[in-house]
């Protein structure tokens, strides 16, 4: 009898551990893995279209995760997207005319902000912002205007 109460406890034992591991699985993969506050400063970027967007997606500069989006709002003056983003503080040396992109990460995976550093001898603060900035491509509209045109094209063959 001893025996088998040694064996339910190990099963336990491994099931609350596969369970442990799923739960940090879903939380990497869900970008909430990040509870700790970081030290990070704080930049706006103003895009015509954000797209899919997300607060918590990844900010990157050459492919390296260099922070995350921390706020997305709508101005109701310029009707643009402002998207706030929070870069680890180790990051400090981007210079100030930095661009930012919208990118998506595979045919269809999330989409993130990508920056590319210019040549200024200045740096982004806390509170600054990032004047040039190129939208989210939206595959549905691309698509769309790629239709358009070819349709234009073969009316205009056909006259």
């Amino acid at each position: 009898m001893q025996h088998t109460n040694t064996q339910d406890t190990l099963v336990g034992l491994f099931v609350a551990a596969g369970i442990a591991g799923l739960f940090f699985l879903a939380l990497q993969v869900s970008n909430l893995s990040s509870f700790s506050d970081r030290d990070s400063y704080n930049v706006t970027a103003r895009f015509e279209n954000s797209g899919g967007l997300k607060v918590k997606s990844p900010v990157s500069a050459a492919g390296v995760k260099i922070g995350q989006v921390s706020a997305i709002s709508f101005d109701p003056k310029t009707y643009q997207s402002v998207v706030t983003l929070s870069i680890d503080t180790q990051y400090n040396n981007l210079p100030d005319d930095t661009t930012a992109s919208i990118f998506t990460a595979g045919l269809l995976g999330e989409q993130y902000v990508n920056l590319e550093p210019g040549g200024s001898d200045s740096f982004l603060q806390n509170g600054g912002n990032i004047e040039i900035t190129q939208s989210a491509i939206i595959l549905e509209k691309a698509i769309g205007q790629f239709l358009f045109k070819s349709a234009e094209e073969k009316a205009e063959g056909k006259k």
